[in-house]
């Protein structure tokens, strides 16, 4: 049978015989099934070494406490720097205002300056006054090149306000639109050879 004992008709002797066989197993494999209730669980690589499961979940823990870190970096980066310093400036803007009374005098000082600095349609000093917020603003403007047209460049680009005008230029942009120039006009002559007979 599958519990090792014989099947069929059986003398007593020798079922005495086959459960005493039983109970010494039992006896000698009692210390083995103490010790396996009570052991922990071993977890294995593929390689056959043990597993730190505590030291895992802490790397775990760690990594993806840096990935979060990161991605919130990333989402910060990627929302703007300045207009989140742009809304930082709104809301300590809105404090100081809150913290105004709610009635507004006529020498409230903030009020002046912010009626002062609307601009309204029809105002005829809003020239003058433009004028004059330009001037201050203005940076110093780089004075432009003043002289005879310049010779031609790959990118079209105008020369300095300090250029005295020499070509000093070892001669490849004459060279490659000379090139362009004889090819297009090649091209042009060829055109005309093959459509001369029509």
């Amino acid at each position: 049978m599958s519990s090792g004992l014989r099947a069929g008709l059986v003398s007593a002797d020798v079922l005495q015989r086959e459960k005493q066989e039983l109970r010494k197993h039992e006896r000698n494999t009692k210390h083995l099934e103490e010790e396996s209730r009570n052991a922990q669980t071993v977890f294995r690589d593929k390689s056959g070494r043990r597993r730190n499961l505590a030291q895992e979940q802490l790397e775990q823990r760690l990594k993806a406490e840096a990935e979060a870190k990161r991605e919130e970096q990333y989402a910060k980066w990627g929302k703007g720097l300045a207009q989140e310093r742009q809304q930082q400036q709104n809301v300590e803007d809105a404090v100081r205002e809150m913290q105004k009374p709610l009635a507004r005098y006529i020498d409230d000082q903030d009020l002046d300056r912010m009626l002062r600095e609307q601009e309204r349609e029809g105002d005829p000093m809003a020239a003058l006054i433009k004028k004059r917020k330009a001037k201050e603003s203005k940076e110093k403007e780089k004075p432009r090149y003043k002289g005879p047209a310049p010779p031609l460049n790959r990118f079209n680009i105008w020369p300095g306000h300090r250029w005295d005008g020499v070509d000093r230029s070892n001669g490849f942009e004459q060279q490659r639109f000379a090139r362009i120039a004889n090819k297009k006009a090649v091209q042009e002559l060829a055109y005309k050879w093959s459509v001369e007979d029509m």
